[in-house]
């Protein structure tokens, strides 16, 4: 299992070392074969020690140059950071980020060696169209993007789960899993709302290769609730 953990735009570079220097500690409470990737805010990106990756949630595809308030190769590396989200809702849906802008980055992080967690999801008023509206609405997603690549995780977040405190239900992670898994061979997570109360009941649906956490991961004890579930 994968337990991915994105700040966005909460902790600080001083809670931030805390929480990694807490999460360290806990590591040895995981099971072997489960990884934790945790994604920081961009103030707080650094060289932590543990059993565990740190990851961007954005950059821009370039290694450096004039692109103000922007995150490029050169700072990422200071840190050896090779993992990054590509495609998160809130990028698409508040920052404007179009389909051809998420695939260029896709492509260029893709040849730089970086491992992608590439995220997709859809509005409320499509999932209430049904499961071919659903599908026909996902895989639109993948317009540019390589879903071959070894490096590649692919995170299922439906856009009315994410903060609202509502999770899918297990009958529709599982379809849409079910139907992702038909398309794409390569780990699958599922993010909106997971909370230690519904861990149990989202890992143990068929199809589902991890979790991507919001809220829930901000404070170690929560994660953590989550990790060792």
């Amino acid at each position: 299992m994968i337990f991915a953990a994105n700040f966005k735009m909460n902790h600080t570079r001083a809670t931030t070392a805390d929480y990694m220097q807490a999460l360290a500690k806990r590591m040895g409470e995981k099971r072997v074969e489960d990884r934790v990737v945790v994604f920081p805010p961009a103030t707080a990106l650094d060289s932590y020690k543990g059993d565990f990756t740190v990851g961007a949630q954005n950059a821009y595809p370039a290694t450096s140059g004039a692109y103000t308030g922007e995150t490029g190769i050169v700072q990422l590396e200071e840190f050896g950071i090779k993992t990054i989200l590509i495609g998160h809702s809130e990028r698409r849906e508040i920052l404007g980020e179009s389909q051809e802008v998420i695939a260029e980055k896709f492509q260029f992080f893709l040849s730089q060696g970086f491992e992608i967690i590439y995220c997709i999801g859809e509005p409320l008023e499509v999932r209430e169209q049904g499961d071919e509206a659903v599908a026909s609405y996902l895989l639109a997603q993948f317009e540019g993007i390589d879903t071959h690549g070894e490096k590649l995780i692919v995170a299922y977040e439906p856009i009315w789960a994410i903060g609202t405190g509502r999770s899918a239900t297990v009958e529709e992670i599982s379809s849409t899993h079910k139907m992702l898994k038909s398309h794409i061979n390569v780990p699958l997570l599922y993010g909106g709302s997971v909370k230690p109360n519904n861990i149990q009941e989202i890992i143990a649906v068929d199809g589902v290769d991890g979790v991507l956490v919001g809220g829930a991961s901000l404070e170690v004890e929560s994660f953590m609730a989550l990790v060792t579930a």
